[in-house]
């Protein structure tokens, strides 16, 4: 019962409609651009740039600004390589059994690597959950734009989230001094810490991928990625508790955003409208990220899923089905990897005693 009102619980705020803003206008400008461009076919690089705006969200704007600055370039190297990724099956002649295969190894490897790497560079939000969503999105993506296009429209993304995250500056009511972070010195345990993170990261998303794509072989469903993304949710968190409580908040928010979702897709909207439904999702998911995990994910699948139809227009009723059978597999692999542990080390007490 307590974990129950926990789930449904909201933590008061803190000024956070600041980084909500923020966050917002990095991802509606650069979006309406490409609209007024008539280049939606880049929407998903300007996307998956903008979450460099999501970093720092609660320092001053030196220490927001290199946190952001780290952040951004390890996106960029995840977008880059995701990008290469998705070129490999015609450059290898690659067949698309193979090819599913190879991305789901790939995007294990980026889901541990990042991980590791956002626990080094002490960044938050912690975890590699964008990283993994953003390489095996684009990578997955068929008719890819030239490469230079697609980079140059994540660096220009980058740079103007940069730029908002210290354009407070401007007003002296909201200026604050620009110091450096203190240089990292990492513990033994803290290195010790962040390549177990990085293990469970490998392995939660390595057995959802796996998962997803073999049931997904047999029962006709796709983008086993989602699954990826759901199981390493649970895998933040400093309690056991805390860490179950997130992976079933994904699953009951996924299942009231698609309610949501299906309400958006009946209006048919214009690009421009989409663009902006987007910005209000991000605005959101960043009001309530911290305070109410569940109720962030109402606005985050609608996000997520929007993006997907701008670049690669498909069925909504096939994106809706597979994203909550992704997401049920992806939060219950993730749950299992967080309970596993503990259930190995009674084990071992039980047949010690014995």
């Amino acid at each position: 019962m307590k974990m129950l009102a926990e789930m449904f619980s909201i933590a008061p705020g803190n000024k956070d409609h600041h980084p909500a803003l923020r966050c917002a206008t990095g991802v509606f400008v650069p979006l309406l651009t490409l609209v007024l461009l008539g280049r939606l076919d880049l929407a998903i690089f300007a996307s998956f740039g903008a979450f460099t705006g999501i970093y720092g969200r609660g320092e001053p704007h030196g220490v927001r600004f290199a946190l952001q600055l780290r952040a951004g370039l390890l996106m960029l190297l995840v977008i880059l390589l995701a990008s290469l990724a998705a070129r490999m099956q015609a450059a290898w002649g690659l067949d698309d059994a193979t090819t599913t295969w190879l991305l789901v190894l790939a995007t294990t490897v980026v889901a541990g690597a990042c991980s590791v790497a956002i626990s080094w560079f002490r960044l938050r939000p912690a975890g590699s959950l964008f990283h993994i969503f953003a390489f095996a999105a684009i990578a997955s993506i068929p008719n890819q734009p030239p490469l230079w296009q697609g980079m140059l429209v994540s660096v220009l993304t980058t740079v103007l989230c940069l730029l908002i995250g210290f354009s407070a500056r401007i007003l002296p009511s909201h200026r604050t001094p620009w110091t450096r972070p203190r240089p990292i010195r990492r513990t033994p345990d803290e290195k010790r810490a962040a390549w177990l993170e990085g293990l469970g990261y490998l392995v939660a998303a390595g057995l959802a991928g796996s998962l997803a794509t073999w049931a997904g072989e047999r029962l006709g469903f796709g983008h086993n990625y989602w699954a990826m993304v759901a199981a390493v949710v649970p895998l933040v968190g400093h309690t056991t508790r805390h860490r179950i409580r997130r992976g079933i908040q994904r699953i009951i928010g996924t299942v009231l955003g698609l309610v949501i979702l299906a309400g958006i897709v009946l209006l048919e909207l214009q690009p421009w409208q989409t663009v902006l439904v987007m910005a209000l999702c991000q605005f959101g998911a960043e009001m309530f990220i911290i305070r109410q995990y569940l109720l962030a994910q109402v606005f985050v699948t609608p996000l997520a899923l929007i993006s997907t139809l701008l670049v690669v227009p498909s069925s909504p009723a096939i994106l809706l089905r597979d994203r909550i059978i992704e997401t049920v597999i992806g939060a219950a692999v993730g749950i299992a990897v967080v309970l596993a542990p503990g259930a190995w080390r009674r084990f071992r007490e039980r047949t010690t005693a014995g």
